[in-house]
């Protein structure tokens, strides 16, 4: 096999002969003169076949090739503005792997559930291709940060035998001759490593039997979930402020190619920088309704709340402080109001919603005991939980990050099912 040079490095190359492994994109066909977009994964490249330098047999395999047939060509690179990223190859020789049959995605106006049955094929759209280097840059930036900050990797159990974001969104699965859960959260085991090695964080799949269609849920998603011992709620929320702030701008810095493909403004992503905007939640439900968005004290966001107070604002906005009666039973009541909790919601700018939820965890077992029975949760599965607040508890926090509504947020995507390779939704379980 010919030794490979990916296009994205072909910059390096001009005036040499390289190879180029890929996928023909799309075709101009011109009689003596073939024009090819070549993709390979890492770019596209137009590569220009001339009848005159190859061989009768060559050059009409060239013409017959079908959009996705997959090729190798070998050529001389040269610089060419007015080529697609800048530089042309003229091919001296053209190997056809593979000839495809007609490409079911045409370009033409495709409903989005016909492209959500060709997923698999949709993906190698330059759009969609954008995406999904922007989101492993994303993740890249995220394990960075947590790796560069002191933060150990103590990854969690996906199988697990309790609810930690509530009962009514779980799915149940047989293990062996008991029943468990696919993981919610990793966070309450995040507590349990927390306490051995100080900062941690488990980065992985989490799970919601949420019965949801709008554009911000999926029920497979990733999560980063960082956890902090002796760390309050306002240390809590300076490292999210710094952490988003980090990802954001090294996403910038990284993906200016993408985001161009995307066409996403990065106008207000420029300006993301520390302090964030901080609301107590009582102060937010007074804006909401003030803005026209009017909701009663004691309820939870929904949709629109969360797009309202992000469309007031440049910066992800921090609305914390919220009734301990919304939020989940591990969450540290204030000590000024108990009838508010230590927690706190990240809610993207731009209309995007809530990126992270988070707060201080309850240390005290009496407590943390009383609030079980308050929630109807059975104690059995929980007393290795109990166990923290037995053997050296101390106040912590931490938070969870969505990575898919991340995704959705820098590319500026309308809708959540873009952010993955292969969603999962209340509808759709394939490809």
């Amino acid at each position: 096999m010919q030794e490979q040079t990916y296009i994205r490095d072909v910059a390096e190359h001009v005036g040499q002969e390289v190879t180029i492994k890929g996928w023909l994109y799309g075709k101009v066909d011109k009689g003596r003169l073939q024009f090819l977009l070549v993709r390979d994964g890492s770019g596209v490249i137009q590569a220009v076949v001339f009848k005159r330098n190859l061989s009768p047999e060559v050059f009409e395999a060239a013409r017959a090739l079908t959009q996705e047939s997959s090729l190798i060509v070998r050529g001389n690179v040269r610089a060419d503005e007015r080529a697609p990223g800048g530089f042309e190859l003229d091919v001296a020789d053209l190997q056809v792997v593979h000839l495809a049959p007609e490409y079911p995605i045409q370009p033409k106006g495709h409903g989005v559930d016909f492209l959500m049955e060709w997923r698999h094929l949709w993906i190698r759209s330059p759009r969609q291709a954008a995406i999904l280097r922007v989101r492993a840059h994303i993740i890249r930036a995220i394990r960075e940060y947590f790796d560069t900050h002191g933060f150990i990797n103590a990854d969690t159990p996906i199988i697990t035998p309790s609810a930690c974001e509530g009962t009514t969104t779980l799915f149940g699965v047989e293990y062996f001759d008991t029943s468990a859960y696919l993981t919610q959260s990793g966070q309450l085991y995040n507590e349990a490593t927390a306490m051995a090695l100080g900062k941690v964080y488990a980065f992985g799949p989490t799970f919601r039997a949420e019965k949801s269609k709008t554009r911000r849920h999926l029920t497979e998603f990733w999560m980063v979930e960082p956890e902090m011992a002796y760390v309050d709620l306002e240390g809590n929320m300076a490292v999210m402020e710094e952490f988003v702030t980090d990802v954001v701008q090294s996403t910038l810095r990284h993906c200016r190619p993408e985001l161009k493909e995307l066409e996403r403004d990065t106008t207000l992503l420029e300006k993301i920088e520390p302090p964030f905007p901080r609301l107590q939640y009582d102060e937010a439900v007074r804006l909401l309704g003030e803005w026209g968005v009017p909701m009663e004290w004691g309820e939870d966001f929904g949709a629109p709340h969360e797009t309202a107070i992000g469309e007031h604002f440049e910066k992800p906005v921090m609305v914390h402080r919220y009734p301990t009666k919304i939020k989940a039973f591990y969450m540290q009541p204030d000590p000024e109001r108990p009838d508010l909790s230590l927690s706190v919601d990240m809610i993207g700018p731009e209309g995007y919603g809530e990126i992270i939820g988070g707060g201080q965890r309850v240390h005290d077992l009496a407590l943390l005991e009383k609030r079980l029975e308050e929630h109807c949760l059975p104690r059995e599965p929980y007393e290795w939980y109990l166990d923290l607040r037995r053997y050296g508890s101390v106040p912590h926090s931490g938070f969870g990050l969505g990575v898919e509504r991340t995704v959705s947020w820098l590319c500026g995507l309308s809708h959540i099912r873009e952010t993955i390779p292969f969603p999962r939704t209340l509808g759709r379980v394939w490809p």
